[in-house]
């Protein structure tokens, strides 16, 4: 069997990526597969490292790493089926800050858990969105959802962060944001033939479940559906948003009569009176962009994770 290409980004984690290494090694030995393991040198690296893998014929590549790592294994994956190579399946090794797309996904953080995730090999097709504009205008894919306004906001802050991880980051991120963040930009939003013109405060597009470590903006979004899980929050006053942050903590806030939630498989989202800032995955799609068109590729990849209702 060709070996599988491991993916590993040392910088991740706030640098603590490099540390994972001896473990990663130790559990490729423990359940023995032949593993390669490959780092990345520099934003960007791996996209180019995974195309490579696909164009090689490796059968299944896994991201090790946060959910910035996969964004790039999945663009490299992608890339290359543009080009004809289709047979390379997504693997996860969640070692991330966030861990969103493998929580979307039923992929189950830790290690070990993961490479027995790897050693099922169980797999199913999912949805791949594609986002043009901003510092992609050909376009970047994404597996987990597309931010724009208060959570990308959020994710630029958090970045910012050298101290703090996980939940506790995101959350000073976020109590941060509402004093920098609170004037919403009037957008219009068009999508199967309505165009929706409002002061939004935040607007998700998501196909999977979770963004921020902890923000579930769409908790019944299904990465095999062909559609896209919107979640549009207007403007509201500060203390407002502080109430609608612990809804979607708990992935409540379509209960809100503020929160507008809706699904469609493609959509065009236009900034009329101040700009959009953006991520695509927590990787910026830009700061101040005007225009951003989204849309829905269904049963792109084959990925490995666990089956619904699986304890692994």
């Amino acid at each position: 069997m060709t070996k599988i290409q491991i993916i590993l980004n040392p910088a991740c984690a706030m640098g603590k990526g490099i540390e994972a290494l001896p473990e990663l090694e130790q559990a490729a030995a423990r359940y023995k597969l032949d593993v390669e393991i490959v780092q990345t040198e520099c934003p960007g690296h791996a996209i180019e490292l995974a195309r490579q893998a696909a164009e090689e014929g490796r059968p299944l590549v896994a991201a090790a790493g946060g959910d910035g790592t996969v964004n790039e294994v999945l663009n490299g994956l992608m890339q290359a089926q543009v080009d004809g190579h289709k047979g390379s399946a997504l693997a996860v090794i969640p070692i991330g800050r966030g861990n969103d797309f493998a929580y979307g996904m039923n992929i189950p953080t830790g290690i070990d858990e993961a490479f027995k995730t790897l050693v099922t090999d169980w797999r199913r097709k999912m949805d791949v969105g594609l986002v043009k504009g901003g510092f992609y205008p050909e376009g970047r894919y994404f597996g987990n959802g597309v931010g724009i306004g208060f959570d990308a906001v959020v994710g630029f802050e958090a970045a910012k962060m050298k101290r703090l991880h996980g939940l506790l980051c995101y959350l000073v991120a976020a109590l941060k944001t509402i004093f920098l963040y609170y004037k919403a930009p009037l957008v219009s939003v068009a999508y199967q033939n309505q165009n929706m013109s409002l002061r939004a405060l935040m607007v998700s597009v998501m196909n999977g479940r979770r963004m921020g470590g902890s923000f579930c903006m769409a908790p019944e979004a299904n990465s095999e559906d062909g559609l896209l899980d919107l979640c549009i929050a207007p403007e509201v006053s500060r203390l407002r948003l502080f109430a609608l942050i612990s809804h979607f903590m708990k992935g409540s806030q379509a209960s809100q009569p503020e929160i507008i939630t809706t699904q469609t498989s493609a959509l065009t989202i236009t900034a009329s009176d101040g700009t959009l800032p953006a991520h695509a995955d927590g990787e910026t799609l830009c700061t101040e962009g005007q225009q951003l068109e989204i849309s829905l590729l269904p049963q792109q990849l084959d990925l490995v994770c666990q089956q619904e209702g699986s304890t692994g």
